[in-house]
């Protein structure tokens, strides 16, 4: 996210934003006026300001000519619209508020402005009930969604419905389109759609990011997101459940150090427990995520006959051959060895390419008492936890839980829209039920843990929907388990990271699909380099302008903080 000119620049907490559900927001509205002083007018000056070079922007790189109109509803975000189109007019550029609603019935700070705009001579109307949207639309250059704000909980009806899609289908068409706070239609809590919504270029919310923006489809409704720091008071930072989202900066401080003097025995031994017969694969991915994460030391432990089919796969990684009771999958005869094994080695990782034998399953749940380490349980390891999640109370020892939504479901008793339709209150629920951090993979990658702190990842697209790159995942949670990161911190910036490999790859290759999950392991240094080199460069501005304590302002000036890693 970036902070337009003539708000305010810096980000909280050195780049960790406060994702805000509505009710959260409107209570920092009446703090900010009720408590603190500071009117519902100048918020909404302010507000508006802040969407001028936003608008001018879209307007300078529209393909279509005509003027900038302002649909406007009848709460806060219409008197916004209202002051963007006076700042616009007083610039000279053709602009003009269009109120969709009686103007009789607008709450007083919006009544104001919209008085204000007679008064300054801008353009502005009631929209007609005979309106023709399409054609007023295709005369325009950049539209200004004010229709609806954070405020919408149910599906839209009447004729704004009739607004909305004409907006949809002109923006289709070319019609630049800035939302403000929200796309009109998304709901704040979920990013879920309220039977209609627009789709815009980008959208400018207030004070800070609303939960919606950063969940999918919300997220892709509206188009690059900006933080206008308009003088709304910031929510506690040590509330909790907190949901956070995190920029390039405060991922990569959180990149493990690597001192000169450092040896393989310095970054951890992580033990990849995997496979069965024609699953090899999986666990060797496991391996090669956390190899290329920086583990220093790696072993895959796999059932015995699996020997050929493993070929080359791991040829960087230490095996071991473990005796089960029938080969090429694991059983119970396989629970003292590998219990012996993780006891020398720092984290295990439990479940890639298992299988669904029942014996298997026995196995798991056996293990989930008698490992002592830091573990990492994904795909059949989760299988076979079954709906018991309470089970993993009684472990003494960190335990990060990866699903995909269809896992997440079972583990749940439930289905995956149901999942997927509020992605944070499952990962929370999974989090609450089970004592572990949980990585909810997915558009927009959640992971919370039990305390209340949630993580929305605002990295990762299309192009990991490939088999075998959640495996990748699991070993890079592990490798960073590893190097001593607490396990929120580690799974947190585990899917971060892996998201943005994703993303320097789609630049890169010019193409959202057709990734072998090899690859992004290979990519996960390069990003990580970058990374680095950008803190260094930061660090390297704010040292020389001596601001000392600012350099979190300085980080969020010179990032951007995009919501969306751009892969550059």
């Amino acid at each position: 996210m970036s902070s337009p000119s003539g708000a305010l620049s810096p980000a909280p907490r050195a780049g960790i934003w406060s994702l805000l559900s509505a009710s959260e927001m409107q209570a920092l509205d009446r703090k900010t006026i009720e408590t603190l002083g500071l009117p519902g007018e100048v918020l909404m000056e302010s507000a508006g300001r802040a969407l001028v070079e936003p608008a001018l922007a879209l307007w300078r790189s529209a393909a279509r000519r005509g003027p900038i109109r302002a649909i406007c509803g009848g709460g806060h975000n219409g008197g916004d619209g209202f002051v963007v189109v006076r700042q616009l007019h007083a610039e000279g550029i053709a602009a003009e508020a269009i109120l969709v609603g009686d103007p009789e019935r607008l709450p007083e700070d919006a009544a104001l402005q919209w008085r204000r705009l007679a008064a300054f001579g801008a353009p502005h109307r009631v929209a007609r009930d005979d309106e023709d949207w399409s054609r007023l639309l295709d005369e325009t250059s950049v539209a200004i969604d004010g229709l609806f704000g954070t405020g919408l909980d149910r599906p839209i009806e009447g004729r704004r419905v009739g607004v909305i899609d004409a907006l949809r289908c002109a923006h289709a068409g070319g019609l630049r389109v800035l939302a403000i706070d929200i796309p009109s239609g998304i709901a704040a809590d979920t990013g879920a759609i309220l039977g209609t919504a627009v789709e815009a270029d980008a959208t400018v919310t207030m004070g800070s990011p609303k939960l919606g923006l950063a969940l999918e489809p919300g997220r892709s409704h509206a188009g690059e997101v900006t933080v206008a720091r308009i003088g709304i008071a910031d929510p506690e930072p040590e509330r909790l459940p907190r949901i956070e989202c995190w920029s390039r900066g405060a991922a990569a401080v959180r990149l493990p150090s690597r001192p000169r003097a450092a040896h393989k025995g310095s970054f951890g031994h992580v033990l990849v427990i995997a496979g069965s017969e024609g699953k090899s694969g999986a666990g060797a991915l496991s391996v090669l995520g956390a190899l290329r994460a920086g583990a220093g030391l790696v072993t895959l432990a796999h059932p015995e006959g699996l020997e050929v089919e493993l070929g080359g796969l791991c040829v960087e990684a230490m095996s071991v051959r473990v005796a089960t009771g029938r080969a090429g999958r694991f059983d119970d005869s396989s629970e003292k060895p590998l219990v012996e094994l993780t006891g020398e080695r720092d984290v295990a990782v439990l479940g890639p390419g298992f299988g669904r034998a029942p014996e298997t399953g026995v196995l798991v749940r056996q293990l989930l008492t008698r490992i002592e380490r830091p573990l990492v349980i994904d795909a059949d390891g989760l299988f076979a936890l079954g709906d018991e999640l309470e089970a993993l109370r009684d472990r003494g020892a960190p335990t990060v839980l990866t699903p995909h939504p269809g896992e997440a479901a079972r583990l749940l008793g439930s289905d995956p829209a149901t999942v997927n339709a509020d992605r944070v209150a499952a990962a929370r629920t999974l989090t609450e039920r089970s004592g572990a951090v949980v990585v909810l993979k997915g558009a927009a990658t959640i992971v919370a843990e039990p305390e209340g702190r949630t993580l929305v990842t605002p990295t990762g697209g299309p192009l990991l929907a490939s088999g075998g790159t959640g495996d990748v995942l699991t070993g890079l949670v592990a490798a960073l388990l590893a190097s001593g990161l607490e396990p929120l911190e580690a799974a947190g910036l585990a899917a971060w990271w892996h998201g943005a490999a994703a993303d320097t790859l789609t630049v890169r290759r010019g193409a959202d699909f057709g990734l072998r999950a090899s690859e992004l392991a290979d990519a996960l240094p390069e990003v990580a380099a970058t990374l680095r080199q950008g803190v260094s460069q930061v660090e390297s501005v704010a040292s020389a302008a001596g601001h000392g304590e600012g350099l979190a302002a300085e980080r969020g000036r010179l990032e951007g903080l995009a919501l969306r890693f751009p892969g550059t």
